[in-house]
């Protein structure tokens, strides 16, 4: 995985992970299950799952470069991920995305059907 290129992606073009330091990308990256799209030999974009390998997924960071995207490297990214075999019989997934609701709806996401049930805690701008 090219760090440096993610790094910079998340710290400045994406709404969700603003100024996020190097060293926290570099470490979410080594405890997750990260993918990537190409075109060639080309980045297009990154996708990685945090999870235990028994019972949950959380999907996280997925992004497609500007210069790639409406080709299907999105779609790419979690078809990829929800037939890996490490991910195989998960029985939660989540995730959390502001504007790529149809994306991920064509892969089984929905909203949440109990949210009375979740609870979560925000740290707005920890960067």
């Amino acid at each position: 995985m090219d760090v440096d290129r993610i790094h910079r992606y998340l710290s400045e073009e994406s709404y969700w992970a603003r100024n996020i330091p190097r060293e926290v990308v570099a470490r979410s990256i080594e405890h997750s299950l990260c993918f990537a799209a190409f075109a060639g030999e080309e980045f297009a974009g990154f996708a990685r799952v945090v999870t235990d390998y028994g019972t949950v997924g959380y999907v996280a960071d997925v992004f497609v470069l500007p210069a790639h995207r409406g080709r299907g490297a999105g779609r790419a990214l979690m078809r990829a991920i929800r037939e890996h075999p490490s991910l195989a019989g998960l029985r939660r997934w989540h995730l959390v995305t502001r504007d790529a609701h149809g994306l991920y709806e064509k892969f089984g996401f929905r909203a949440l059907s109990k949210p009375d049930r979740h609870m979560e805690i925000v740290v707005e701008n920890p960067y």
